[in-house]
């Protein structure tokens, strides 16, 4: 890529991103007023100083002064060049451009073999879900799916589908659509034979569409109908740079906006939980099989900090759910653990007692992640023997030690008192010989030093909010610029942002604070503006709020004379020259009685 990319292209890029969406997937943001707000992503602090404007399309954090537009974020937060800050953008927004040596930008096909394995793919999904919708092939099908309690809503919803038991279904499509067989093979679609010829994977399935976090279906899993102990009950499509287990999670892009709104996720262990939960339970999300990996974590903090656990009730579900909530709690995230009866799966509890007594009796009723490891470390132990006791006190104590409220403590000694029948006080005696432990204990990152409060002086408070109206508009930029006269701004970096605005309207461009920000050179001067436009203004600036604020700018130049011709005088009576002495004095009156009329 060359190092300018067209301004056309730039904009379109701009003006089709909304900055909200784009930093929510780095930052857990909530709205307070007219602003978002959430934990700056570039300095640790626990209390949200991070701000950004959606009106504005900007960011600026007012602890470590970071800022800028949504190419300004990327740029900052992922280490990108600017190129890539907005193809990446462009991507998502389904402009993409190609940047040739000339600087001309034209549109291309990003990576067109993947393009082409995602249509594949999305064709393949079409031609299953008609066939199990509206064919007798796969009325049988239809009705086992109907049968397990899946609503015909949900199945048009999931777009689930029915792979035909012939050998060659897909394969005869595909090529008859011209789709790359090989190109379908690497996308787990098809399997080659020795004599060169091409087959189905999925055959005789039902098939779940697998879409990623933009909603693309990438992959498929199938699942058998009738048993048959030389096939697996699923089928997944393999590992490829499209489908990757370690990185799905089913139905995020669907439930991302109900995770934001309602504050939690409810983590599933398979995508048929979802489905099945999916008339009350519209924040769900699963994991592909897999345990719960750092970037499933890390997908699911960008939308919230806490997490409800919905495993199966067998041994290998709580085990499993175990083990995910110690990883999301060491992750710094709030769990909670939801226990099923034994042997019983989600979709198996919603098809006896219904969508609603599950969310009820099962979500709603979820454990804190202190109770329900007391209730994993119980299991298998027999209280009655002394040994079964110990057991379970010595495993228990190092977690409640771990926890830091003084309350949560006392309440689970208590319950640990009451499960072996140890006093109170010999359980709390012995709490004092345990550490925390450690991979359970989040440790806060270290606060920025304060920052010194200072009062703002008169006239920087005038350079402050002149500016910032000079930002707002072209318009208003001339009449300030007019009304200036050549009067110089004494911050530096002020005086720099007002150079290159007047260039930027003198260009003849139309002032929008995204947009100028993204001109001016380096961050700390862009971090400077982005402050500027944070501020909050009147709807328009009147003639005298602007004579007012260049009437303190003026005064604090003529006082900034008046002390440097004190200093002069000052030096002249310490070398004895009285002629200049006498001179300076009779000047600096004049300033200061020139001062005093022009400032009544």
């Amino acid at each position: 890529m060359p190092e300018r990319i067209p301004e056309e292209v730039v904009d379109q890029v701009r003006l089709n991103t909304d900055i909200v969406e784009v930093i929510s997937e780095y930052v857990q943001l909530k709205k307070q007023g007219r602003n978002y707000f959430g934990l700056c992503p570039f300095h640790g602090e626990n209390s949200p100083s991070f701000s950004v404007s959606p009106e504005k399309q900007i960011f600026h954090c007012f602890g470590c002064g970071a800022g800028g537009n949504v190419f300004t974020f990327l740029m900052d937060h992922n280490g990108m060049p600017f190129q890539e800050a907005v193809a990446a953008l462009g991507e998502k927004s389904d402009i993409q451009f190609d940047f040739s040596d000339t600087g001309e930008a034209a549109p291309v096909e990003t990576n067109q073999e993947e393009k082409t394995q995602l249509e594949g793919i999305g064709l393949l999904e079409k031609l299953f879900h008609h066939l199990l919708m509206n064919t007798e092939d796969g009325q049988e099908a239809l009705e086992y799916m109907l049968n397990r309690g899946f609503s015909e809503a949900q199945l048009a919803q999931y777009k689930v589908g029915w792979a035909l038991p012939g050998w060659e279904t897909a394969a005869t499509l595909l090529e008859k659509k011209g789709f790359n067989l090989s190109l379908m093979e690497d996308a787990g679609i098809l399997i080659k034979r020795d004599n060169g010829s091409y087959f189905d994977r999925f055959r005789n399935r039902v098939m779940f569409p697998i879409e990623d976090s933009k909603g693309r279906t990438v992959g498929f899993s199938g699942r058998i109908i009738h048993p048959d102990k030389n096939e697996p009950k699923y089928l997944n499509s393999p590992e490829s740079p499209l489908f990757q287990k370690n990185s799905l999670l089913f139905n995020l892009h669907r439930a991302r906006g109900a995770i934001r709104k309602q504050k939690y996720a409810v983590l599933f262990e398979g995508f048929a939980d979802v489905i099945a939960a999916s008339e009350t339970v519209s924040n769900a999300i699963a994991t592909m099989g897999t345990s719960l990996t750092k970037q499933h974590i890390q997908q699911i903090k960008r939308l919230t900090d806490t997490v409800i656990i919905c495993y199966d009730g067998d041994n290998a579900g709580t085990e499993a759910a175990y083990k995910a909530a110690k990883e999301l709690a060491s992750n710094g995230m709030t769990v909670k653990v939801s226990r099923l009866p034994a042997d019983t799966d989600p979709d198996d509890y919603i098809q006896k007692f219904g969508p609603e007594k599950f969310k009820t009796d099962i979500i709603q009723n979820a454990s804190s992640l202190m109770a329900y490891k007391m209730w994993y470390l119980r299991s298998g132990k027999n209280l009655q023997s002394e040994d079964g006791r110990l057991s379970y006190i010595n495993a228990v104590l190092p977690e409640i030690s771990s926890l830091r409220s003084a309350v949560e403590k006392e309440l689970y000694l208590k319950q640990l008192s009451d499960d072996t029948g140890v006093s109170f006080s010999s359980l709390d005696e012995q709490l004092k010989t345990f550490m925390p432990i450690k991979e359970t204990e989040v440790q806060p990152e270290p606060l920025p030093p304060p920052k010194k409060q200072t009062i703002m002086k008169a006239h920087q408070r005038a350079e402050r909010y002149l500016l910032a109206y000079m930002m707002t508009g072209n318009d208003t930029a001339y009449t300030i610029q007019d009304q200036l006269g050549g009067l110089a701004f004494q911050s530096d970096d002020y005086q720099a942002i007002f150079t290159y605005l007047l260039t930027y309207i003198e260009e003849g461009k139309s002032l929008e604070p995204g947009a100028f920000i993204e001109c001016l050179p380096d961050r700390h001067l862009r971090s400077k503006a982005t402050e500027l436009t944070m501020l909050e203004l009147n709807a328009e600036v009147t003639k005298a709020e602007i004579a007012d604020y260049i009437n303190e700018m003026k005064k604090y130049t003529q006082l900034t004379v008046i002390r440097q011709k004190e200093a002069e005088l000052r030096q002249a009576e310490q070398m004895n020259d009285m002629k200049s002495a006498t001179a300076l004095g009779m000047e600096i009156f004049q300033l200061w009685k020139a001062l005093k009329g022009q400032h009544r």
